[in-house]
């Protein structure tokens, strides 16, 4: 038992609801691009399967970051699974590259373009744990085009979708490269200018959303709320942060970051899919903050 939750830590369980909600709204809005029925048994099929490769793609991907920085965690955090030795570098490598096959294989099973995507994800993953991450510039835009190419899959669910809404895609690349940059600062203290140009990010990030909900017509006074919501919860502790950039607010600002993309999900999706679906997926917020409390989230 005890090996089984240290693997299952591993895939950080709060992060992959999170990753669930980018392939939603990424569905919500192809159907809404192909005019198809939003609650059909084609739709909520795909949703399961992009769903599920989703869930093995980033938890594949998160598994790995570990398995990189397995000398460093012995250092900084040696209370994660491997440098405890509840789980051994060997077994997670194995573990982390099936959960990304799994993930291919699940996306092939839509379509070809969904494949596609999952492999750059996967690809994109791998090169951000092994070697994007030690570039400051280029890091976090490692990290954040993992999130976009997560939205795209949830897109290729209708194949026109990808090529008429993919610049939606540009949204969660910055608000994940902000996050990733305030991250930098988890475990020794936050940098004030890092934690400055997360905040015009973010703004850059709200706004951008609110243009995509003035376009969307009826549906921009249903969006108000949910963009409200999520404007709220990100920049709470990042003001916190700010105020006193220690390590334990910096941890906070990022955790909170993660869970709140749940909520960016579904402003974008009541875009195009309604108000009912936004707040559906909303549902998946009070989830990922359970497992919050239960597994690590950074």
């Amino acid at each position: 038992m005890k090996t089984f939750l240290a693997y299952l830590r591993l895939t950080r369980p709060a992060n992959l609801v999170t990753a669930f909600a980018d392939v939603a709204a990424g569905i919500g809005i192809a159907v809404f691009a192909c005019g198809n029925d939003l609650y059909s048994n084609d739709t909520l099929n795909a949703l399961m399967r992009l769903g599920l490769a989703t869930i093995f793609l980033y938890g594949g991907g998160v598994v790995m970051n570990d398995v990189a920085d397995v000398e460093l965690d012995k250092i900084e955090r040696p209370e994660r699974p491997i440098p405890s030795g509840l789980a051994t570098k060997k077994g997670a490598a194995a573990f982390g590259m099936l959960l990304l096959v799994m993930g291919i294989a699940l996306a092939y099973q839509v379509t070809t373009q969904s494949a596609l995507l999952a492999m750059a994800i996967a690809l994109l993953a791998l090169f951000y744990d092994f070697v994007g991450k030690n570039n400051k510039l280029f890091g976090p835009l490692n990290m954040g085009m993992c999130r976009g190419a997560n939205l795209l899959l949830g897109l290729s669910a209708c194949n026109i979708a990808v090529s008429e809404f993919f610049m939606l895609a540009v949204i969660p690349v910055i608000y994940i490269s902000a996050i990733t940059m305030i991250s930098r600062g988890e475990v020794v203290g936050g940098n004030k200018t890092a934690i400055g140009y997360a905040s015009l990010l973010y703004g850059i990030v709200i706004g951008a959303i609110g243009f995509v909900a003035i376009k969307s017509g009826d549906r921009f006074y249903f969006s108000l709320g949910f963009i409200g919501l999520f404007a709220f919860l990100i920049f709470r502790p990042l003001i916190a942060a700010h105020l006193n950039p220690n390590p334990v607010n910096i941890r906070n600002a990022v955790k909170t970051g993660v869970i709140a993309i749940i909520v960016m999900d579904a402003a974008l999706a009541c875009c195009y899919a309604g108000w009912l679906y936004g707040l559906l997926l909303l549902v998946l917020l009070p989830f990922s903050i359970l497992l919050s409390k239960l597994f690590a989230v950074t």
